[in-house]
């Protein structure tokens, strides 16, 4: 279902807008659409991944979280490539190609195996349960901050090389957003190879650190070169805290089952939407000076650096 509300938005989007009166309308829900079944798969796949047998849950998770990176690149450079050679007037053409992707998806996948991780006899956590545990609160307020860090960069990074370097829109996407995505990906790519050596909190502290490094090497570098290389590098840093906090709440809430994940991943698309739009406001207020509006944005991984640190005192208690 999830992918088949994926395709049936997308393709929506080519139909809607030129049937409907008001085009805005049409475009607001082909989004609905595609948004519901992204949303789906993001709380659905979670569990799947955390059901696998595996001797390291938090590389595996950070595996299947940097292919949505890789997505994200391809998606980019594809789409971008495309409007330049073809252009953007084809718009719908690329649409109904990446369509292909989640039909295929919804073809393949009842041939997957899956494996119940909750045997009848145990049931998932209510939400009162895992309300009434303050290290719930906490990681919610992780994936919220996780989402809020990644989105900011991502979505405004290619104005921000735009508007910096004066370059095209074609160049601002290549060298913002694409740039961002593969050391994104980079960074999930080398923790799922690696993690089992790796300590999951001491990584995600070091990479909250690095994280806050970049932001403010994007706000006070004197040459937009640096500040977009900044960019780059708050990509790689934040890379593990959407797939670590997840496993941090898979390890810390055995029992909690596909509720946990629902609202894990409800944090973090609230997040998603909260900080691209704080940077935004901020950014127009201080008369669209994106570097402002970076600046506000910092506060997500101090949030995040915070909360780090209280879910380490728990754990050594």
């Amino acid at each position: 279902l999830s992918n088949f509300l994926s395709a049936a938005g997308l393709m929506l989007l080519t139909i809607l807008p030129d049937i409907m009166p008001d085009a805005f309308v049409g475009i607001l829900i082909s989004v609905a659409v595609y948004a519901v079944g992204g949303g789906l798969l993001e709380v659905i796949i979670n569990p799947i991944i955390e059901s696998c047998p595996s001797d390291n849950k938090a590389a595996a998770m950070s595996i299947l979280h940097s292919f949505y990176s890789w997505g994200c690149a391809a998606v980019i450079l594809v789409s971008t490539l495309f409007f330049r050679f073809i252009g953007l007037e084809q718009w719908r053409v690329i649409t109904w190609i990446w369509c292909i992707v989640p039909v295929f998806n919804m073809l393949v996948f009842p041939f997957v195996p899956l494996s119940k991780r909750l045997t009848d006899s145990k049931k998932g956590l209510s939400a009162r349960e895992l309300f009434s545990d303050r290290r719930f609160i906490t990681v919610l307020l992780m994936m919220f901050s996780a989402g809020a860090t990644e989105m900011t960069i991502s979505q405004w990074v290619s104005a921000f090389a735009e508007t910096g370097l004066k370059v095209s829109k074609t160049v601002g996407d290549l060298a913002g957003a694409f740039f961002f995505a593969v050391l994104f990906g980079l960074s999930r790519t080398i923790y799922g190879k690696w993690g089992a050596r790796l300590d999951l909190l001491r990584s995600m502290r070091y990479s909250i650190f690095l994280c806050i490094a970049a932001f403010l090497l994007i706000v006070l570098a004197p040459y937009p070169v640096l500040s977009l290389i900044g960019c780059g590098i708050s990509g790689f840093a934040v890379g593990i805290f959407w797939p670590g906090t997840v496993s941090l709440a898979a390890r810390s809430f055995g029992l909690g089952g596909t509720l946990m994940f629902s609202l894990l991943a409800f944090a973090g698309d609230v997040g998603c939407t909260s900080g691209p739009a704080l940077a935004g406001a901020v950014a127009a207020a201080a008369g669209d000076q994106l570097k402002a509006g970076i600046a506000a944005a910092v506060i997500f991984p101090i949030i995040m650096a915070v909360c780090a640190a209280r879910m380490q005192k728990s754990v050594e208690k």
